[in-house]
Protein backbone atom coordinates (compact mmCIF):
# COMPACT_ATOMS: atom_id res chain seq x y z
CA UNK A 1 0.00 0.00 0.00
CA UNK A 2 1.57 3.35 -0.75
CA UNK A 3 1.07 6.39 1.75
CA UNK A 4 1.44 10.00 0.34
CA UNK A 5 3.48 11.04 4.08
CA UNK A 6 5.52 8.27 6.16
CA UNK A 7 8.16 8.78 8.95
CA UNK A 8 10.94 6.91 9.57
CA UNK A 9 11.70 7.55 13.02
CA UNK A 10 14.95 6.28 15.11
CA UNK A 11 14.47 6.54 18.79
CA UNK A 12 17.39 6.05 21.79
CA UNK A 13 19.89 7.34 23.62
CA UNK A 14 22.90 7.44 22.56
CA UNK A 15 25.01 7.56 25.24
CA UNK A 16 23.75 4.18 26.49
CA UNK A 17 25.62 1.90 24.20
CA UNK A 18 23.19 -0.04 21.59
CA UNK A 19 20.05 1.87 22.99
CA UNK A 20 21.17 3.82 20.32
CA UNK A 21 20.76 1.60 17.44
CA UNK A 22 17.71 3.47 15.81
CA UNK A 23 19.14 6.84 15.76
CA UNK A 24 21.90 5.60 14.04
CA UNK A 25 20.07 3.10 11.43
CA UNK A 26 18.02 6.04 10.57
CA UNK A 27 21.11 8.79 9.81
CA UNK A 28 22.78 5.77 7.49
CA UNK A 29 19.64 5.12 5.74
CA UNK A 30 19.47 9.02 5.57
CA UNK A 31 23.54 9.62 4.12
CA UNK A 32 23.37 6.15 1.61
CA UNK A 33 20.10 6.26 -0.23
CA UNK A 34 17.97 8.82 -1.64
CA UNK A 35 15.19 10.15 0.56
CA UNK A 36 12.22 10.96 -1.71
CA UNK A 37 9.94 13.89 -0.68
CA UNK A 38 7.03 11.66 1.03
CA UNK A 39 9.31 9.97 3.42
CA UNK A 40 10.50 12.37 6.37
CA UNK A 41 13.62 11.03 8.22
CA UNK A 42 13.67 11.65 12.19
CA UNK A 43 16.62 11.08 14.40
CA UNK A 44 13.85 10.56 17.74
CA UNK A 45 16.58 10.15 19.70
CA UNK A 46 14.94 10.66 23.39
CA UNK A 47 12.44 13.05 22.26
CA UNK A 48 9.52 10.70 23.71
CA UNK A 49 5.70 12.10 23.85
CA UNK A 50 7.19 14.99 21.40
CA UNK A 51 7.36 11.98 18.74
CA UNK A 52 2.95 11.42 19.44
CA UNK A 53 2.61 14.75 16.50
CA UNK A 54 3.76 12.04 13.98
CA UNK A 55 1.70 9.42 14.46
CA UNK A 56 -1.29 11.87 13.94
CA UNK A 57 0.10 14.39 11.15
CA UNK A 58 1.91 11.29 9.13
CA UNK A 59 -0.14 8.24 6.82
CA UNK A 60 2.60 5.92 8.40
CA UNK A 61 5.32 5.83 10.90
CA UNK A 62 7.94 3.39 10.96
CA UNK A 63 9.74 3.99 14.47
CA UNK A 64 12.91 1.86 14.81
CA UNK A 65 14.62 0.94 17.68
CA UNK A 66 15.93 -1.62 20.77
CA UNK A 67 13.88 -4.30 22.26
CA UNK A 68 13.85 -6.46 24.75
CA UNK A 69 11.78 -9.41 23.09
CA UNK A 70 13.24 -13.17 23.71
CA UNK A 71 16.07 -13.98 21.68
CA UNK A 72 19.70 -13.69 21.19
CA UNK A 73 21.38 -10.20 20.14
CA UNK A 74 20.46 -9.03 16.63
CA UNK A 75 16.65 -10.51 17.22
CA UNK A 76 14.39 -8.36 14.92
CA UNK A 77 10.86 -8.09 15.71
CA UNK A 78 8.28 -5.89 14.15
CA UNK A 79 4.62 -5.49 15.15
CA UNK A 80 1.76 -2.87 14.12
CA UNK A 81 0.19 -0.62 16.69
CA UNK A 82 -2.23 -2.81 17.41
CA UNK A 83 0.39 -5.76 18.41
CA UNK A 84 2.10 -2.92 20.75
CA UNK A 85 -0.99 -1.93 22.60
CA UNK A 86 -2.73 -5.43 22.38
CA UNK A 87 1.09 -6.74 24.23
CA UNK A 88 0.56 -3.54 27.03
CA UNK A 89 4.19 -2.04 28.35
CA UNK A 90 3.77 -5.55 31.10
CA UNK A 91 6.28 -7.36 28.78
CA UNK A 92 8.16 -3.89 27.87
CA UNK A 93 11.51 -3.91 29.41
CA UNK A 94 13.09 -1.16 27.62
CA UNK A 95 12.19 2.91 28.79
CA UNK A 96 11.44 3.75 24.77
CA UNK A 97 9.28 0.09 24.42
CA UNK A 98 7.17 1.45 27.58
CA UNK A 99 6.91 5.39 25.83
CA UNK A 100 6.25 4.24 22.34
CA UNK A 101 3.53 2.02 24.16
CA UNK A 102 2.19 4.94 26.79
CA UNK A 103 2.20 6.88 23.14
CA UNK A 104 -0.14 4.60 21.31
CA UNK A 105 -2.72 3.75 23.79
CA UNK A 106 -2.87 7.49 24.06
CA UNK A 107 -2.92 8.28 20.24
CA UNK A 108 -5.73 5.29 19.71
CA UNK A 109 -8.15 7.22 21.12
CA UNK A 110 -7.63 9.82 18.62
CA UNK A 111 -9.29 9.08 14.80
CA UNK A 112 -6.35 10.67 12.86
CA UNK A 113 -3.93 8.45 14.01
CA UNK A 114 -2.23 7.19 10.95
CA UNK A 115 -0.51 3.35 10.83
CA UNK A 116 2.55 2.89 12.95
CA UNK A 117 4.89 -0.12 12.78
CA UNK A 118 7.72 -0.62 15.33
CA UNK A 119 10.52 -2.34 14.39
CA UNK A 120 13.05 -3.27 17.37
CA UNK A 121 16.15 -5.18 17.60
CA UNK A 122 17.53 -7.15 20.54
CA UNK A 123 20.85 -5.06 22.00
CA UNK A 124 23.30 -6.59 23.77
CA UNK A 125 24.19 -3.53 26.53
CA UNK A 126 21.78 -0.90 26.92
CA UNK A 127 23.24 0.08 29.87
CA UNK A 128 26.46 0.70 30.17
CA UNK A 129 27.50 4.60 29.17
CA UNK A 130 28.74 4.69 26.37
CA UNK A 131 28.55 5.99 22.55
CA UNK A 132 28.52 3.37 20.04
CA UNK A 133 27.31 0.01 19.42
CA UNK A 134 29.22 -3.44 20.92
CA UNK A 135 30.21 -5.65 17.72
CA UNK A 136 27.50 -8.37 18.47
CA UNK A 137 24.83 -5.27 17.74
CA UNK A 138 27.17 -3.47 15.17
CA UNK A 139 27.45 -7.13 13.08
CA UNK A 140 23.32 -7.28 12.98
CA UNK A 141 22.69 -3.96 11.70
CA UNK A 142 22.69 -4.77 8.07
CA UNK A 143 19.71 -6.85 8.70
CA UNK A 144 18.24 -4.11 10.58
CA UNK A 145 18.88 -2.14 7.75
CA UNK A 146 17.23 -4.62 5.23
CA UNK A 147 13.90 -4.93 7.65
CA UNK A 148 13.66 -1.27 7.97
CA UNK A 149 14.24 -1.38 3.78
CA UNK A 150 11.48 -3.96 3.27
CA UNK A 151 8.39 -2.11 5.44
CA UNK A 152 9.66 1.17 3.33
CA UNK A 153 8.51 -0.55 0.27
CA UNK A 154 5.69 -2.67 1.75
CA UNK A 155 4.75 1.11 2.34
CA UNK A 156 5.28 1.65 -0.86
CA UNK A 157 8.44 3.10 -0.75
CA UNK A 158 11.82 1.70 -2.76
CA UNK A 159 14.66 3.76 -1.75
CA UNK A 160 17.83 3.88 -4.14
CA UNK A 161 21.15 3.54 -2.94
CA UNK A 162 23.81 6.88 -3.43
CA UNK A 163 26.06 6.78 -6.25
CA UNK A 164 29.80 6.57 -4.44
CA UNK A 165 31.23 5.24 -1.66
CA UNK A 166 29.14 3.98 1.48
CA UNK A 167 29.08 5.82 4.82
CA UNK A 168 29.52 3.13 6.97
CA UNK A 169 28.24 2.71 10.45
CA UNK A 170 31.28 2.53 11.86
CA UNK A 171 31.48 6.37 10.53
CA UNK A 172 28.14 7.34 11.58
CA UNK A 173 28.68 6.23 15.07
CA UNK A 174 32.04 7.72 15.66
CA UNK A 175 30.55 11.03 14.21
CA UNK A 176 28.26 11.12 17.08
CA UNK A 177 30.79 9.91 19.33
CA UNK A 178 33.40 12.54 18.23
CA UNK A 179 31.39 15.64 16.82
CA UNK A 180 33.02 17.90 14.49
CA UNK A 181 31.47 20.64 12.26
CA UNK A 182 31.03 19.76 9.08
CA UNK A 183 31.31 16.38 9.56
CA UNK A 184 27.78 15.75 7.37
CA UNK A 185 25.61 18.45 5.68
CA UNK A 186 23.03 18.05 7.88
CA UNK A 187 23.96 18.99 11.49
CA UNK A 188 20.58 17.71 13.21
CA UNK A 189 22.42 14.31 14.31
CA UNK A 190 24.49 16.63 16.97
CA UNK A 191 21.71 18.69 18.22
Amino acid sequence: MAYEKVALIGIGNIMFHDEGLGAYLVKYIEENYEIPECLTIVEGGTLGFTLMTYYQEYDKVIVVGTGSKDGPVGTISSESSEEVIRHGSTIRQTANEVEITMMLEICSFHEDMGEVQLITMVPEDIIDVCNGLTPSVLKHMPKLVDATLKELENSGITLKKNIGDVVSFESIVDAYANPKIGDYNDMSMLA
